[in-house]
């Protein structure tokens, strides 16, 4: 028993250092939020302080329960991070496409297509964030995609989405509104913006998005691999171990009766039948307010 509770500890251990070292890198090594972003011509596109208080605003209008971001949340809604990535993206491949070649990006030629898709691959992955100022200097592209993608943000909250699960009303204020959508772009330009001296994103290329040159690296599909094969070696070492290992304590005899069958908990009929019943009495309510 005290080599179990020895190994148990070391293992405790061991993880929380693992722990502790990963969170160590993430606070060193995580996106840093602008105080404004501008484009290259000087026009103001965010005010200061607007990305942060678009988080408020978001965590307000219940967060997570509403979509997810950078892939954490539920799915009732979009993540707001892949698919303002993505609107983005299309929106600027559809403005030089007309542009240059009077057409759609989905109607241009295959060698055309290939030109824009590395044109906005370096535009988006470019890390035009100045340290010093901390000010975020885009494209004058991006920012009219920014706004599309304000207006498009704005329609769904303001206006509500029985897709989405949003009512009508959910955010009416413009300005609050105008925050949101700061916050979703932050989110975008984090996920996509190469690491200073390096070549993968803030959140190492996720969410998953060609267009912008988002696909999992090299380490990530090896570590995961190795991961899933050592989960599987380790529950298989577990395995052996106790079906080798001989068993010294004496067997139990099976009881006359199952005790499960005679088992009775009305106080707990109880409670699961009122949990259930506010449940479907609270989705109800949700499901109507979004109609």
């Amino acid at each position: 028993m005290k080599r179990l509770w020895t190994g148990l500890i070391a293992v405790t251990i061991f993880g929380f250092v693992v722990l502790g070292w990963v969170g160590t890198r993430i606070y060193s090594e995580k996106p840093p939020i602008p105080d404004r972003v501008v484009t290259t011509d000087g026009e103001l596109v965010i005010a200061s302080g607007e990305i942060s208080e678009g988080q408020a605003v978001w965590q307000a209008m219940g967060g997570m329960e509403v979509g997810s971001i950078w892939g954490h949340g539920s799915y009732v809604a979009p993540d707001w991070t892949a698919d303002w990535l993505h609107r983005e993206s299309q929106f600027m491949l559809d403005e030089w496409s007309t542009s240059q070649f009077g057409t759609p990006y989905a109607s241009a030629a295959p060698e055309q297509q290939a030109a824009l898709r590395e044109r906005l691959k370096q535009l988006i992955r470019a890390n035009r964030f100045e340290t010093s100022t901390n000010t975020l200097t885009i494209e004058p592209a991006r920012a009219k995609a920014f706004a599309a993608n304000q207006k498009y943000y704005a329609d769904i909250f303001s206006n509500g989405n029985i897709g989405y699960a949003i009512p009508k009303g959910a955010q009416p204020d413009p300005k609050k509104l105008q925050q949101l959508s700061s916050f979703f772009f932050w989110t975008a330009w984090a996920s996509a913006a190469n690491r200073p001296s390096d070549t993968i994103s803030y959140t190492s290329n996720w969410p998953h998005e060609p267009l912008v040159g988002n696909v999992p690296t090299g380490d990530a599909v090896v570590w995961t691999g190795v991961s899933i094969m050592m989960l599987l070696a380790s529950i298989g070492a577990f395995v052996w171990y106790y079906a080798a290992k001989p068993s010294t304590e004496p067997m139990e005899a099976a009881p006359a009766t199952d005790p499960i069958l005679g088992w009775k908990a009305p106080l707990l009929r109880r409670q699961l039948s009122s949990f259930l019943w506010w449940s479907l009495r609270c989705f109800w309510c949700r499901f109507w307010r979004a109609r």
